[in-house]
């Protein structure tokens, strides 16, 4: 009696597992106590969603032995425990529909109007008199009145489908926090004690960007703040004593971000209660782990959301606007959490018209965002104004009067020879549009003999070079990138370096791309130093009468020619004020109406807007979000290097075990092997490797190598024939070069 399974990985009963998802529901109550209007409609959900598990064929699935290709989902025949007789007397019809629904999608598989339906609900009455538990009275079990379900998900007004997804979503956080066996949520009591503790060891004052956070905790917020102004310590101020977001755009950054909050903010005891979530979240903890750490539990615990701070890429929570299957528990998580969204200029036209939905979203459930930005494009404003998204905005931007920058703008194509001029045991940063460019300023600068003579140290950095060396040299160009480091020499780089590391160098020569790009890239000289010298620090070319490299292509035309346009009369030294009245003169609305970028943007939305609830997967939704058009592959003399490496870990990724200590062990393993061999992974244009993958290698179920046919050095990274050879093998030159 009482023996039904609801897992069996560890082995639960119903009953156990139903008592998992009351004592987090009485947790999460506990802490939010006005998420929802009816809490009974949730307890009553976590009572009766796994009911339907009594039946005999998933018992008999769920033990290993026969499987019934006619069994019904658990999740449908629980709703025939529902008596919804009963339920009149407690709950309006509108409630009961709403308790049906989470009980009927909490798990979004199997066939309700299957022909055996109502056969499955007379066996399953059988085995309910063997069924004995407190918390349930089963007074009937039969098939629910269409009245209230009639496997259709539909619902009459907004507020009724947010009603919804705040019920289901919820239910789901609690079924996968009792089925983890961790709480649901950790509740954020350190944060503000941290921060007052950091102030008073450091021995400053807040300044004034996060003195305004910290009074305007309760509202949405949008504030322009320069380098230098506390926008981190800001960030974390407004979020408070709350549950939190706060996204970059770049791995580089939250993992610097992250690492700053957890070692320096707060203390040792609350730093598991910070998470870091995007792709290498895994082997990042692997990586910083100490001794008392499960990485495990640590892991599962950012997964499921239950941090009560957490440092992540947009992508990780801004997917909810797709509407995909199962993206409730991610929206009702963010109804009750602070979202902060650091250097919004950096987002593509894709990205952006996700944000600003996701914010719409956020906003309407009842969570509260705030973006703090280097530089507010006027277009963003408007976009946000279009889909009536409340916010503040401080009357001025949190800029000081320190000039760091004097600015001379190049009329011409980006020049090698210049640069070399002005090396003079100094350091010296150029950036590049396109990855070709710089692989051929890069050449240009190491057969100067004149410069090598008395320059040891060029360098060359993009996006792609193989994990490996791309983290070798970030790690390089940091170090000579640091205020008081004593290395000079010359790094070559393309955008990948625009806001992601905390460099500094006395001299920045770049193609311009546009103006908010140009910006971000001026930062990474004299970042948080001030310009006291004659001269210039920064030379930005701008292609003369021929266009810089990668516009028309990543660059949007129209910006480039307004960017370009704006900057003809600048020379010398320019303020911080300087930069955002340029910025604002460039990026209205009324100048980019016609522009790609932000008819790309506009089209996007109305694009998302356009789909249907559920009518996408998880998996298919982080292809579109991501926009994903590349190809991960490793070139071939990288695999030929590394072939019996490779091997190896693709043999430990193949091992499996059913004891559950060794199972813990070998993911670890198959996680440190598959990094291994990302380590080897470049990604390239979808356009670029399709026709230049000369191999593929299975490395487990769902992953594959492309094998490259390209010639790869440490120096230059990934090249491709020239236009003569590729046309022997039968391809055209491609434009993405």
């Amino acid at each position: 009696m009482n023996n039904y399974l609801a897992k069996s990985n560890p082995r639960e009963t119903i009953q156990v597992h139903t008592d998992k998802l009351l004592t987090n529901y009485e947790l999460l109550k506990n802490l939010y106590p006005n998420l929802l209007p009816n809490w009974d409609i949730l307890k009553y959900a976590c009572i009766y969603h796994d009911l339907g598990k009594m039946n005999l064929k998933f018992q008999s699935k769920i033990e290993g032995r026969k499987k019934y290709p006619d069994e019904i989902a658990h999740n449908f025949l629980s709703l025939a425990f529902l008596n919804t007789k009963e339920l009149k007397e407690k709950f309006s019809d509108d409630e009961i529909k709403l308790l049906a629904q989470a009980v009927a999608y909490h798990h979004d598989r199997g066939d309700y109007d299957a022909d055996n339906y109502e056969e499955e609900i007379e066996l399953i009455k059988k085995e309910s008199k063997n069924f004995q538990y407190d918390k349930v009275t089963i007074t009937r079990i039969k098939k629910i009145s269409v009245k209230y379900f009639s496997n259709n998900r539909i619902y009459g007004d907004e507020k009724e489908f947010l009603d919804y997804v705040m019920v289901k979503g919820l239910l789901n956080r609690l079924d996968y926090a009792a089925s983890a066996d961790i709480p649901v949520e950790i509740q954020n009591d350190f944060l503000l004690n941290g921060l007052e503790n950091f102030r008073i060891k450091n021995k400053f004052k807040w300044k004034e960007l996060q003195m305004f956070m910290k009074e305007n905790q309760n509202n949405n917020i949008i504030a322009v703040a320069q380098t230098g102004m506390g926008k981190t310590e800001a960030g974390l101020l407004w979020i408070g004593d709350n549950k939190g977001f706060f996204t970059l755009p770049l791995k580089t950054a939250i993992n610097e971000i992250y690492k700053r909050i957890t070692e320096n903010i707060i203390t040792v005891k609350n730093r598991q209660s910070v998470g870091l979530l995007h792709s290498d979240t895994y082997t990042k903890y692997l990586e910083n782990r100490e001794e008392y750490m499960d990485v495990e539990d640590y892991f599962i615990k950012t997964k499921q959301m239950t941090l009560p701070l957490t440092i992540c890429t947009l992508d990780q929570i801004f997917d909810v606007v797709f509407r995909y299957r199962d993206f409730e528990p991610k929206l009702a998580t963010l109804s009750y959490s602070k979202v902060v969204i650091d250097e919004i200029q950096m987002y593509s036209s894709d990205l952006l018209a996700y944000l600003i939905l996701g914010l719409l979203y956020i906003t309407e459930i009842g969570g509260k965002f705030a973006i703090l930005t280097a530089t507010l494009p006027e277009i963003i404003i408007d976009l946000l104004k279009k889909e009536r998204i409340q916010f503040i905005k401080p009357d001025k931007a949190f800029v000081n009067n320190m000039i760091r920058h004097s600015l001379k703008v190049e009329n011409k194509v980006i020049n090698a020879d210049m640069i070399a001029e002005n090396y003079e045991d100094n350091k010296i940063l150029v950036i590049c549009n396109t990855v070709k460019k710089a692989q051929e300023i890069y050449e240009k600068l190491i057969k100067n003999e004149e410069l090598t003579k008395k320059c040891k140290n060029i360098n060359l950095f993009h996006g792609k070079f193989i994990k490996e060396d791309r983290k070798e040299k970030e790690a390089e160009i940091v170090v000579m990138g640091k205020l008081e480091s004593n290395q000079k020499g010359i790094w070559v780089a393309t955008q990948v370096i625009e806001a992601s590391l905390d460099i500094d160098f006395d001299l920045l020569f770049t193609e311009l791309s546009d103006l908010n790009g140009l910006f971000q890239r001026m930062g990474r000289c004299y970042r948080k130093r001030e310009f006291d010298k004659e001269g210039y620090n920064c030379y930005v070319f701008n292609g003369g009468e021929k266009q810089c490299s990668g516009v028309g292509r990543v660059i949007d035309e129209k910006i480039f020619e307004l960017s370009k346009d704006a900057l003809k009369n600048q020379n010398g030294k320019i303020t911080e004020v300087e930069k955002l009245e340029l910025i604002n003169s460039v990026y209205t609305t009324e100048k980019l109406k016609n522009s790609k970028y932000y008819t790309e943007v506009l089209d996007n939305i109305k694009y998302v807007k356009s789909i249907n609830e559920y009518e996408l997967d998880k998996a298919e939704v982080r292809k579109r979000f991501r926009n994903i058009d590349s190809i991960t592959v490793i070139p071939k003399s990288v695999y030929e290097n590394n072939k019996e490496v490779i091997q190896e870990k693709i043999c430990i990724l193949g091992k499996k075990s059913k004891i559950p200590e060794e199972r813990k062990t070998l993911r670890e393993e198959k996680i440190l092997a598959l990094e291994k061999i990302k380590n080897f992974m470049v990604s390239i244009h979808y356009n670029e490797g399709k026709d230049r993958v000369i191999d593929k290698i299975n490395i487990n179920k769902y992953e594959t190598l492309n094998i490259l046919d390209c010639e790869y050095s440490k120096e230059k990274g990934v090249t491709f024939l020239k236009k003569t050879q590729d046309k022997k093998r039968g391809s055209d030159k491609n434009p993405f070069d």
